[in-house]
């Protein structure tokens, strides 16, 4: 399985319309190649380099299984967002507070239709039980 964007290549630069120093949408994904047997995706933003452990930046789950791209500044129809960092149920760009960080986009292929009493707490551990398959897009952002 292969995950990209058009806004942002591997290891490059997230253009600034995705951040906090911008418009704060998020970013075109597509993703290719997903095992036969997936019957939905789920989708999660982090940062693993902010000064307190691992930053949510974006959760999102229940994305049917035909879908292959989301647009930008969108959520595909039916797809649910748990809450992130910032305590909001919707993709927050980086922004961090010094220096270059990481921003890892990560794609799972599930076993599973819809994912039951999702929240912040236990997204990666449920995704984790029924992921066939993921795939990741690094990006990279440094505040002016």
């Amino acid at each position: 399985m292969k995950l990209k964007s058009r806004d942002f290549k591997e290891n490059g630069n997230i253009p600034s319309e995705f951040t906090c120093d911008g418009r704060d949408i998020s970013p075109q994904l597509s993703w290719e190649d997903a095992p036969a047997e997936t019957k939905s995706f789920a989708l999660s933003v982090t940062d693993p380099d902010a000064p307190g452990g691992t930053w949510i930046h974006w959760l999102v789950y229940d994305i049917s299984k035909d879908v292959q791209s989301i647009d930008r500044g969108s959520l595909p129809e039916g797809a649910k967002q748990a809450e992130n960092d910032w305590g909001r149920r919707e993709y927050g760009g980086p922004c961090p507070p010094s220096g270059t960080h990481r921003y890892i986009f990560t794609l799972y292929a599930l076993d599973t239709d819809h994912l039951e009493g999702i929240s912040k707490r236990n997204f990666f551990n449920e995704v984790e039980k029924h992921t066939l398959e993921k795939a990741v897009l690094k990006g990279l952002y440094k505040r002016k």
